[in-house]
């Protein structure tokens, strides 16, 4: 049976689900682990520390991880309020409030998640960066 290579070294869903450095899969993205500290949400170390990556690539460049966050509020808007009103069959407005709860309540998660999804989608992974030079 073929294992799934998805998930290992060397793949962008790697680097996005373990916020790794998108270039060499090692050190951390993130300075702090996921947090709902207003200041610690999206703190992000200017380069790499295992292969000097420098993540702003250009000014203002996180600006398109606006997009990113926004496709992914929409489908969990979307999934959630079918769950809710569809399957658990809730009156609208509870619908409504429950997918509003879940969404504001994943902010931080989604927060980090259009960063590392938007960095990953310009820099690809290299082997000669496996260890530190």
């Amino acid at each position: 049976m073929k294992s799934f290579n998805f998930l290992k070294k060397g793949s962008k869903l790697y680097s996005i689900f373990k916020t790794k450095c998108p270039r060499c899969h090692e050190a951390n993205f993130f300075e702090h682990a996921i947090s709902y500290h207003p200041k610690k949400v999206i703190k992000q170390k200017s380069t790499c520390t295992n292969c000097n990556l420098k993540y702003m690539i250009e000014p203002s460049f996180f600006f398109g991880a606006m997009y990113v966050s926004y496709a992914i509020n929409v489908a969990l808007i979307v999934l959630f309020f079918t769950i809710s009103k569809v399957f658990l069959n809730m009156k609208l407005i509870h619908s409504f409030i429950a997918t509003l709860l879940v969404v504001v309540s994943l902010t931080p998660v989604i927060l980090r998640l259009s960063r590392i999804v938007w960095i990953n989608i310009f820099v690809h992974y290299d082997v000669k960066f496996k260890a530190k030079i």
